[in-house]
């Protein structure tokens, strides 16, 4: 899968990977709390943590940059000399690093 395909994901399909990912996460951490996680299991749940975590922090930024457009009140931090957006740890596109193609 190029960049492109993955850019090109509808909402049902991102919708359905974000649940599937929610659900495997459950699953690992049911694992890990029964003390029968494999090292795999316990890798695989901490990069599946931090996924779910960053799309949370990017959700909270969307929602909270939203809300400043139309008047509201967030923190917002100054960067360079782009409109201010909040940073929240790794929520903002422009925190992204550089993308890989796999």
């Amino acid at each position: 899968m190029t960049s492109d395909d993955r850019n090109r994901k509808n909402p049902e399909t991102l919708a359905a990977i974000g649940k599937v990912t929610l659900e495997k996460l459950e699953s690992l951490s049911s694992k890990i709390r029964d003390d029968v996680a494999t090292e795999a299991d316990r890798l695989n749940h901490e990069i599946l943590r931090e996924i779910v975590a960053l799309a949370m922090n990017r959700v909270s930024v969307q929602q909270n940059e939203s809300d400043v457009e139309q008047g509201g009140d967030a923190w917002t931090e100054r960067t360079a000399s782009h409109y201010p957006h909040i940073r929240l740890h790794g929520g903002a596109l422009e925190d992204d690093p550089l993308k890989m193609n796999l």
